[in-house]
């Protein structure tokens, strides 16, 4: 067994060099990017019920604008923490304010009604974000055993633009080629996702035609489930080849029990009893529209429920270190922190105290805000307690699980329908039900959700400036102003998106033209669990699959219930991603390279997956805007083929490979600098 020590790690920017960090200039810059970005993120969510990553975007963009006033590394640094922050809040917001007119807790969304319920909850979760990985911020980032893919990249963005000609190629061109793949996808040259068909009958073992399932297709042919090709992503791609062949394994093997093993028995032996667990009128027509409310509406709750054991395994991995990081927190209050002065540069965070005391006051508010909701004050109480407890669990996870897979994989919506079911089974307990009951829960549930998505975010702020060589307490400080910030704005962009709907012929939210998909799955359960129609044994179920994982000694089982809940061409093309990074390692390895080419390879091929992974980032924001406007894209194709996109992805993977492998060096060239996981 390997006992050396690991090498020191040594920042981009060390500790004793003094540079410009925290300017009016780099603040300024942030807090416009993360409006701008955090509304765009919002739009997006509504629509289609995915965010884009922000970091990318606001690393180029607070780039090229500080490079007009010859700023710091360390400013693009700040300037791009601050603007990535509002795609979090705005995640909160549209996974969970919408719900509560869906449910019709809420009788309108108008901002006298709804803007200072919406705010309140979205600046608690915010800050609270921040103060709960404030607190475990040093155990996590110095973890090696989570390489946080993105903020690998968007270090390697800035560090690109600092360290000479031959690494910002690497980077720029691929940010270029991730951009360009991205754009002939989406002009339709060719198809970005395809389902297989698997028919393997006509007749369930029950006797029963499967056609009663409400789907022609089905009767007609007998197939019985779908399987997805991987998404013609770089990014996705990107990331797979960041964190590396056995997290990416790991997450893909989760679809692959979704899609290939329970999706298909469920169908083929329970046939038209399946419509138990699914809504009235949900999932399209035709037997894949079916089998993909098979998988939304009873194999995701049983993959939250392999969340919910997932996460708490995660935490209880965690244990020790969480109690040093709280330990070292309560002795800082009770003996006082050592004076900033006599303390490095990286190594300087908010005090404990104030973090504590924050976190009290947001506690204070939270029950007052409760109270509030529900009219009950032992429910607000209990509520409030609920948050604090489940918030900081959740929180940690979600910085756990970006430091895995990264903050655009990062399942939000399913910890904050973990927080949901707790939340609302203490409020039936408790007897509180109804429209009140209802309301309570989406509480509890949309301050984690914030807090959680915003947790994730920072941490992977948090991480970059740990390679870069950042002030922490710099980092903390901007965060929390833009988080407050973005809080305070974050509602009208979801309003206005409402408003418009409604007077374009729409219903609001919830409707075909603003589906709101994962505020509509938490108005169910919510609705489900306080009147008491909540599938629970779908939940157990998944609860003893998690438990069956851990006896297996399966590495992360948090992450196998997360690649059951993502869809699996996402992780199939991570997947693609990994064993990509496989080939490229295994390559090197076979070709004789010492440890120094081994270096270069990994090198360029992080360059290169970063690239590609920001690339796809910006064209997507690109693409973003021109719905936000209404502007319709062209169509070269209206089917494109899916066969084309195989080839665009045969030739980036090409590209991952054989391009590190071509730049491996000669044996007696020196090692480049080593790339902190």
């Amino acid at each position: 067994m390997d006992t050396s020590t690991p090498p020191k790690h040594v920042p981009f920017v060390p500790a004793n060099t003094s540079m410009k960090e925290f300017t009016l200039r780099a603040v300024l810059l942030g807090l416009v990017m993360c409006v701008i970005l955090g509304a765009a993120n919002a739009y997006l969510g509504l629509k289609s019920g995915v965010t884009i990553a922000a970091t990318y975007p606001a690393a180029v963009i607070g780039m090229a604008v500080l490079r007009i006033w010859k700023g710091s590394v360390l400013e693009e640094n700040l300037a791009r923490t601050a603007g990535s922050i509002g795609e979090s809040v705005a995640a909160g917001a549209i996974f969970t304010l919408p719900a509560f007119v869906i449910t019709g807790a809420w009788v309108s969304f108008e901002p006298g009604e709804a803007y200072w319920k919406s705010t309140s909850m979205m600046i608690v979760g915010a800050i609270l974000g921040v103060l709960f990985v404030s607190l475990v911020r040093r155990v996590m980032v110095e973890d090696p055993s989570l390489p946080f893919p993105e903020s690998l990249a968007a270090a390697e963005i800035h560090k690109a633009g600092q360290r000479g000609a031959e690494a910002a190629r690497y980077l720029f061109w691929n940010i270029g080629v991730g951009s360009l793949v991205q754009l002939l996808g989406t002009f339709g040259l060719y198809g970005t996702d395809k389902d297989v068909a698997i028919p393997i009958g006509e007749l369930g073992r029950s006797g029963v035609r499967l056609g009663a399932l409400g789907s022609t297709n089905v009767l007609q042919t007998g197939g019985v489930s779908v399987l997805s090709g991987p998404t013609v992503s770089p990014a996705y791609m990107g990331v797979g080849y960041v964190i590396g062949p056995e997290l990416a394994a790991l997450q893909f093997s989760g679809s692959v029990l979704a899609w290939g093993l329970l999706v298909p028995l469920m169908m083929y032996f329970l046939g038209p009893q399946l419509q138990a667990f699914i809504p009235a009128g949900a999932g399209e027509a035709g037997w894949e529209g079916q089998a993909a409310a098979v998988w939304r509406y009873i194999v995701r709750p049983i993959a939250v429920g392999g969340m919910l054991v997932g996460a708490g395994y995660t935490l209880f991995r965690m244990g020790s270190k969480l109690t040093s990081s709280l330990g070292r927190a309560l002795s800082e209050v009770r003996q006082g922190a050592p004076p900033m002065e006599s303390v490095a540069r990286t190594e300087r965070y908010m005090g404990s105290k104030t973090v504590l005391s924050l976190i009290a006051l947001m506690f204070l508010v939270m029950i007052g805000l409760y109270v509030y909701i529900s009219g009950n004050w032992i429910a607000g109480l209990v509520a409030a307690v609920v948050m604090l407890i489940v918030g900081f669990f959740f929180a940690t996870v979600s910085g756990n699980l970006v430091g895995m897979i990264g903050s655009s994989n990062n399942p939000i919506s399913g910890l904050t329908l973990s927080t949901l079911i707790i939340a609302a089974l203490l409020m039936v307990a408790l007897g509180v039900r109804g429209t009140s009951g209802v309301a309570v829960v989406l509480g509890v549930a949309a301050v984690v959700c914030v807090s959680s998505a915003v947790a994730g975010e920072l941490l992977q702020d948090f991480k970059a400036g740990y390679i870069l060589g950042g002030t922490p307490r710099s980092i903390q400080i901007v965060e929390l102003i833009a988080v407050v910030l973005a809080s305070v704005v974050m509602y009208y962009p979801v309003y206005i998106l409402q408003v418009a709907n409604i007077k374009g012929g729409g219903t609001g939210f919830g409707d075909p033209k603003l589906p709101a998909p994962q505020a509509g799955l938490m108005a169910v359960l919510s609705q489900g669990i306080v009147g008491g129609d909540m599938p629970w044994p779908l939940v157990v179920t998944g609860i003893l699959f998690g438990f069956a994982l851990i006896l297996l000694r399966v590495r992360s089982p948090m992450l196998v219930a997360v690649g059951m809940y993502l869809p699996i061409a996402t992780t199939f093309a991570i997947f693609v991603g990994g064993m990509l990074r496989w080939a490229s390692d295994t390559f090197s390895l076979r070709a004789g390279n010492n440890e120094a080419q081994r270096a270069r390879v990994e090198s360029v091929g992080i360059l290169i997956a970063s690239g590609l992974i920001a690339g796809e980032a910006l064209t997507g924001l690109v693409v973003a805007y021109f719905k936000f406007r209404d502007l319709e894209i062209p169509q070269v194709f209206t089917s494109p083929s899916y066969i084309a996109g195989l080839i665009v992805m045969a030739l980036l993977g090409m590209l991952m490979v054989k391009l590190p492998l071509s730049k491996a060096g000669r044996p007696e060239d020196p090692a480049p600098p080593a790339v902190i996981m």
